[in-house]
């Protein structure tokens, strides 16, 4: 559905309306709204252009939440930093058009972008070809060579052991303990590189199918960091057993070392990350889920994710303790 004139989400938008136009060429104006779905952080809208050269579509992204709005100067501030570095690599990333990252022309801090084709696909089927691009994809964007200058933010964790929480049905207490206690040391040393920092199937737009299947964008660049690319991996790795179940999320680590990724060979270091990026589900899986939901995914109830976490630690245990 289009809408032209209020904005679809029900927040003000009139003077960010004003901002998008004034950054438009020519006679070009703002012909449709559409809200885009699947987004936790932000409110994103597509903007279908129209003027004497025809239509184009353009992304604006908005921080409208509380926590956001407090954080969105240094979030935006470091996306668009990251969109004009991409700018000259093979990355598909989107091209900055303008920032007001402290809302001080716009409603809301607010980012403007290039729209991307392709969309979001989180079904069950297909998911291992997607897998594979999307390990080809991660290995490709840690090779990316920055100047020290340019360098995004060393990594932050986003769990520490006295945060995790036990969920209360459990049958396995003493799992999450050993999980947390895990993350209770120093972290390993690294080799650090470029991070997406965020990389996830739902961060990724696909385009076509079959043979013709390729990744045409990433998006999200708002956490890019530099660190291990075992915390990378890690994301993506927990995503896929929250979005497919456990093998999915098992075997990422392998298609990323297939597509010439490199990871820690110190199969202790390579846990610590893994539970680390883990654990920063427990208990809010519902982070990801929320907007998988809202993209089709009805079947990932709480209890679905919650089982399918506890599996994944399992699974890590087995594997790399």
């Amino acid at each position: 559905m289009v809408h032209t004139g209020a904005d679809p989400d029900g927040q003000g938008w009139g003077a960010t309306r004003a901002w998008v136009e004034k950054r438009l060429s020519g006679s070009e104006h703002i012909a449709g709204v559409v809200r885009l779905r699947g987004g936790w952080t932000s409110e994103m809208r597509r903007l279908d252009i129209c003027g004497p050269s025809g239509r184009r579509s353009l992304a604006l992204r908005s921080f409208v939440k509380p926590f956001f709005v407090r954080h969105a100067e240094g979030l935006l501030t470091r996306k668009a930093a990251v969109l004009r570095l991409l700018g000259g690599t093979n990355v598909p990333a989107a091209t900055l058009i303008a920032v007001d990252a402290t809302a001080q022309f716009c409603d809301h801090p607010s980012l403007l972008m290039s729209l991307l084709p392709g969309s979001v696909r989180l079904g069950d089927a297909g998911a291992g070809r997607r897998a594979e691009l999307l390990a080809g994809q991660l290995q490709r964007i840690h090779r990316l060579s920055v100047t020290e200058e340019d360098r995004p933010r060393t990594y932050q964790a986003w769990t520490a052991p006295d945060r995790v929480t036990v969920p209360e049905d459990t049958q396995q207490p003493d799992l999450w303990q050993w999980a947390a206690d895990v993350i209770r040391r120093e972290p390993p040393d690294y080799q650090a590189c470029f991070l997406h920092r965020d990389f996830h199937p739902g961060n990724v737009l696909f385009a076509g199918d079959g043979n013709s299947l390729r990744i045409s964008g990433v998006v999200d660049w708002v956490e890019t960091s530099w660190g291990p690319a075992d915390l990378d991996v890690a994301h993506c790795s927990t995503a896929l057993a929250l979005l497919h179940g456990v093998p999915e999320g098992m075997r990422f680590a392998d298609l990323y070392a297939a597509a010439g990724g490199r990871l820690s060979e110190d199969r202790a270091a390579h846990l610590y990350w893994r539970l680390l990026d883990a654990l920063a589900y427990a208990p809010d899986a519902e982070k990801l889920a929320a907007p998988w939901r809202e993209l089709g995914r009805a079947d990932l109830t709480s209890t679905v994710l919650t089982r399918r976490l506890e599996g994944y630690l399992q699974a890590l245990f087995d594997r790399y303790a």
